[in-house]
């Protein structure tokens, strides 16, 4: 299929080639979800310690006499049922929330959101971007100049130089990353992705 691919100014230009397998498939809702869920859940780490009933400080006697109380039975105060007590299934620093995503799934789920964004007209193609100097000033007037500087915007480069990467981090709707970083996190949650030329290249390479 065909991309248009726009200049600075935002006029678009001449289009290129690119991959329909990667491009220009039909979007699985399904396997972009469950892609984003293993993602999150591969990044999340184990910080949550509760104590079971082993570990409360609470004396093992028995509180009441077995019989002749009235109340229920009761072996002792740490038990999960009293206030104060250890939890039945404690949460622990070694749980492990890792979700296996094998590697076809992972390049089709990546495919199906590219699909997406070129569909509804949210994925840009550029020849190349970088600024003279790292000055937020001049990335914003870029990114204005193309008419992007209303939305979350993800800039996808083949070659991220210091100037450009220095230059985005002031801007809070706005990131720069390398080809083999684009996460299907951030092509979510942005609305908007501008791709340079030498980048859509990299990622047809990477998910082929």
């Amino acid at each position: 299929m065909e991309l248009k691919v726009i200049n600075e100014n935002g006029k678009a230009g001449a289009s290129m080639n690119a991959s329909d397998d990667l491009f220009g498939r039909e979007y699985n809702e399904a396997l972009v979800h469950q892609l984003v869920t293993a993602y999150q859940a591969n990044a999340r780490s184990a910080n949550s310690k509760q104590k079971g009933r082993s570990e409360i400080a609470k004396s093992t006697r028995k509180p009441f006499a077995q019989k002749g109380t009235g109340r229920a039975r009761a072996g002792m105060a740490s038990s999960p049922l009293w206030r104060g007590g250890g939890k039945i299934f404690p949460n622990s620093p070694d749980q492990n929330y890792t979700q296996k995503i094998n590697r076809k799934m992972y390049r089709a789920g990546l495919a199906s959101i590219f699909s997406k964004l070129v569909s509804e007209g949210r994925l840009s193609v550029i020849d190349t971007l970088s600024v003279s100097a790292p000055k937020t000033k001049l990335l914003s007037d870029k990114i204005k100049g193309m008419g992007l500087q209303d939305a979350r915007l993800l800039i996808i480069t083949d070659n991220i130089d210091e100037n450009l990467y220095l230059s985005s981090r002031n801007l809070p709707n706005v990131l720069v990353v390398e080809a083999h970083q684009a996460d299907p996190v951030s092509l979510v949650r942005f609305s908007n992705v501008l791709v340079t030329r030498g980048a859509i290249a990299k990622i047809e390479e990477l998910l082929a």
